[in-house]
């Protein structure tokens, strides 16, 4: 019985001593494992300071070969310095040697080449004129003497727009431009059709694939030439009838600045006459006066160009008759438009004249005015009339 209660009373010890045993084993693991943990950290830390000083290493190697480099190039900048004004010194050298040879030498071979050079110059440019001639076929025996009459064709539109005539001996057709930036002709089939109440019923629409901008276009020959929207000088030539696009070419120094001041949306101004087809344009380098090109039609390539004295500054359009350049000034408000420069390539005017033609009874502005050389007559758009002027023409003296 003894042993009984004693048995009873060992066993709650023992269990006792093994649970301490387990809570001992499982704390000696934890402190293994945080051992091995900072024992991981420890190599890392020491691989990281490594690597460290590895790059410090690295970069003073870097700084050594990059301040030897640099010492060297200050060391060829010497030299190169050295080789300047040695070459200095020969190029002064040179200098006084020609000098010297210049004054014993016999002036008067100057003198002989001067002339020799400006005589070869004044022949020169007597055959350029009569090229010119030839070029242009200068039948026109006429000079603009006044603006005789107008009559207002139309009113519709906007503020800005061309119409026109092909100028060609057949052609009656009436070729609507409405904007100055679209791409859609309306082309009439007589300006009786125009004039009706109900016109664009009737007008055939000719889409173009690229837009023009401005409105200095003109028809000359069944085509249409613009400048293209969006291009600094690119000027389409387009078929009307085909309805696309025949040939293109570049202006060279056109598109930067109006042609007119006054009509700021149109930088190149195209125009026929007599003669053919012409671009008006203005340049930064002419001060702002307005520049001529006879461009050929058929090629697309310029033929010829002339800086005139006449200015883009209040100026509101321009167009060429006959060779010559008539300019049309306004007031920046809109008033009485006048010609006041007139300009004729072939010099059988004066270089620069100053006529003071005034445009008969009207008060306002105009978008375009174009000569057309078949009727002698003026197409203008003003302030959205579509108006016609009537010339009064004088012999060429």
């Amino acid at each position: 019985m003894v042993a009984l209660q004693v048995h009873f009373l060992l066993i709650p010890s023992l269990m006792s001593i093994m649970g301490a045993a387990q809570y001992v084993m499982q704390d000696a693991a934890l402190l293994s494992y945080i051992d091995q943990r900072f024992l991981s950290l420890e190599r890392r830390l020491e691989k990281c300071n490594q690597d460290a000083l590895e790059y410090v290493d690295e970069f003073r190697e870097f700084s050594r070969t990059v301040l030897s480099r640099l010492a060297g190039l200050n060391s060829d900048k010497a030299e190169l310095k050295r080789e300047v004004e040695d070459l200095l010194t020969r190029i002064e050298r040179a200098q006084r040697d020609i000098e010297y040879f210049g004054s014993v030498t016999e002036p008067n071979a100057c003198v002989e080449v001067h002339e020799d050079l400006l005589e070869q110059q004044l022949l020169e440019e007597a055959e350029e004129q009569k090229r010119l001639k030839v070029m242009l076929n200068a039948s026109c025996d006429h000079v603009l003497a006044g603006i005789r009459s107008l009559k207002v064709v139309k009113k519709t539109g906007g503020k800005h727009g061309s119409w026109m005539k092909d100028p060609g001996k057949k052609h009656v057709k009436i070729y609507f431009l409405s904007g100055s930036v679209n791409n859609v002709i309306l082309e009439f089939a007589n300006i009786m059709t125009f004039m009706e109440n109900n016109q664009t019923l009737k007008a055939r629409r000719v889409p173009l694939p690229l837009p023009w901008e401005g409105t200095g276009h003109v028809i000359y020959q069944g085509f249409l030439f613009y400048h293209r929207h969006g291009s600094l000088n690119e000027i389409v030539k387009f078929n009307i009838q085909r309805r696309n696009v025949a040939d293109q070419m570049l202006l060279p120094g056109a598109g930067r600045i109006p042609a007119y001041q006054l009509s700021p949306q149109t930088k190149i101004d195209l125009a026929v006459d007599e003669q053919g087809l012409w671009a008006l344009h203005a340049e930064p380098e002419t001060g702002g006066n307005i520049v001529i090109t006879k461009i050929n039609a058929v090629a697309m390539a310029v033929e010829h160009s002339w800086d005139t004295p006449c200015s883009s500054k209040d100026a509101e359009a321009a167009f060429m008759a006959c060779t010559a350049l008539h300019v049309v000034y306004n007031s920046p408000s809109g008033g009485s438009s006048r010609i006041q420069c007139v300009y004729d390539v072939l010099g059988a005017l004066n270089a620069h004249t100053n006529p003071g033609l005034h445009f008969p009874k009207r008060q306002g502005s105009h978008s375009t005015v174009h000569y057309n050389p078949k009727e002698k007559q003026l197409f203008a758009w003003g302030d959205g009339s579509q108006i016609i002027y009537k010339l009064h023409t004088k012999q060429k003296v």
